[in-house]
C-alpha cells in the first residue's frame, strides 16, 4: 500500500494501473486511469473482438427470485441490505468462543501454530496511529491493520461474517447471532457507538448499528463509494501528483541517484519460524518422516487438528476408531469425493490420491 500525508491509503495495483496506462489519451478513461478505446473493424487496438450479436444462451436459467434472494446479502456502508435483528456482546462472546476462536485466537489475537495463517482480527485497539509506521527505523512496529485500526466500515464485518463464517459451515448464522457476532468484535476492537463503550450487555440492532462511525472511515482515497464513484476514481488517476513525482513518463523517468530504503526493522514473528538456511542438510534422524506429514500439515492440520472443527482430530483414538468402523477404503473415498462440511480432498485439489491417502494414513497413524 502507499501513504500519502502519512495519512491517506491507496492501493498499489491501482497506482500501478495508472503508471503503465494512464499515459494513453484517446478519448474516454477507463476507471484505472487508462484510455478507452473504439471497436473499429473487429479490432480492439491490436486485439480480435467478437462483434456478433448474443440473443440465446445455451447453457443455465436464468435465477429466480427466491435464488437470487439468498444470495442478495452484501451490506453496503449507507446501510442498503442490513437486515433487522439484534444481539448482545455476551451473546457474540459465546459464539465467537465456539466458532471461532480455535482460528482466530483468543479475542481476535491471531491463530497459532497450524493455525497462524488465519487473521489477527483485534490488538485491543482502535487507534489508526500504527498506519503510517515505515519499516525502515529501527525498532519501528509495522502497521497493523485489524479490523478497529484499518476498515473503514462495519458494513464489511457484517456482511463478512454472514456470507463467509463460519469456515466450516458459511451462511448459517441467523441475522441475531450475525448482530451478537458483529458487537462482540466491535467490543473487542475498542469501538464506540455514539459515545457509548460496548461492554458485555450491550445490545446491538439496526438503528445503533446505522451509528458505527469507525476510525479509518476517512482513511482511503479516493473514494470509491456512492454513483459518483468511478468518476472520482478517474479525476483522481488522472492527476500524476497524487501518486508519482507529477510528470508522466515511460522511459528515463530517473533523475540523478535512486534513493533506496533499505528494511531496517524484519518480520520475523512467523509460526514455525522462517528457516534461513541455504545449505544442504544430511538428515539425521534414524526414521524416515512419514510421507503424509508434510501434506497433512500444509492442507489438512486446519480442521484435523482441533475438534472444534468437528472433523476427527488427529490424536483423537475415539474418534479416529469411529469413523475406521466404514473401513479404510470408505474413509478414503468419503476424503476424495468430500462428506458434510469437508469438500472435495479438503480443498486442496492439486493433490494425487497417493498424497491424499498418505495424509489420512498419517493422521490415522498418529491417533492409535
Amino acid at each position: 500500500m502507499f501513504m500519502l500525508d502519512h495519512k491517506k491509503i491507496i492501493s498499489t495495483a491501482i497506482v500501478a494501473s495508472a503508471i503503465f496506462l494512464g499515459t494513453a489519451n484517446a478519448g474516454e478513461q477507463a476507471i484505472d486511469g487508462g484510455a478507452v478505446y473504439k471497436v473499429k473493424d473487429g479490432m480492439y487496438t491490436s486485439y480480435a473482438v467478437n462483434t456478433q450479436d448474443k440473443k440465446d444462451f445455451k447453457y443455465g436459467k436464468a435465477p429466480s427470485k427466491t435464488e437470487i434472494a439468498a444470495w442478495d446479502i452484501d451490506v453496503m456502508p449507507d446501510g442498503t441490505g442490513l437486515p433487522e435483528g439484534k444481539g448482545s456482546v455476551e451473546r457474540g462472546d459465546e459464539l465467537y468462543e465456539a466458532q471461532c476462536g480455535m482460528c482466530h485466537g483468543d479475542f481476535g489475537s491471531g491463530g497459532e501454530g497450524s493455525r497462524s495463517t488465519y487473521p489477527t482480527l483485534s490488538v485491543g485497539s482502535a487507534s489508526t496511529e500504527t498506519l503510517t509506521n515505515q519499516r525502515n527505523i529501527p525498532d519501528a512496529d509495522g502497521p497493523k491493520r485489524v479490523i478497529g485500526t484499518y476498515w473503514p466500515y462495519a458494513s464489511t464485518l457484517f456482511w463478512y461474517i454472514q456470507s463467509g463464517m463460519p469456515f466450516t459451515h458459511p451462511k448459517s448464522l441467523s441475522d441475531d447471532d450475525t448482530y451478537a457476532l458483529v458487537a462482540y468484535m466491535l467490543s473487542i476492537n475498542e469501538i464506540e457507538i455514539d459515545g457509548e463503550t460496548l461492554e458485555d450487555e450491550f445490545v446491538l440492532d439496526r438503528a445503533k448499528f446505522l451509528k458505527i462511525k469507525m476510525p479509518n472511515v476517512d482513511g482511503f482515497i479516493p473514494n470509491i463509494d456512492g454513483p459518483e464513484g468511478p468518476a472520482n476514481i478517474k479525476k483522481f488517476l488522472n492527476d500524476p501528483n497524487n501518486y508519482g513525482n507529477g510528470t508522466r513518463c515511460m522511459k528515463d523517468c530517473l533523475k540523478g541517484k535512486a534513493n533506496i530504503v533499505r528494511i531496517k526493522t524484519e518480520i520475523n514473528a512467523f509460526e514455525p519460524p522462517m528457516s534461513v538456511e541455504r545449505s544442504m542438510k544430511e538428515e539425521t534422524s534414524s526414521a524416515p518422516a512419514h510421507p503424509g506429514k508434510k501434506v497433512y500439515e500444509a492442507s489438512c492440520s486446519v480442521c484435523h487438528a482441533t475438534d472444534a472443527m468437528g472433523a476427527p482430530d488427529v490424536g483423537n483414538k475415539k474418534a479416529w476408531d469411529a469413523t475406521l468402523k466404514k473401513g479404510i477404503d470408505k474413509v478414503y473415498a468419503n476424503g476424495m469425493n468430500g462428506i458434510n462440511a469437508m469438500p472435495p480432498k479438503g480443498g486442496a485439489m492439486d493433490l494425487t490420491e497417493e498424497q491424499f491417502k498418505a495424509a489420512v494414513d498419517y493422521m490415522i497413524d498418529n491417533s492409535k
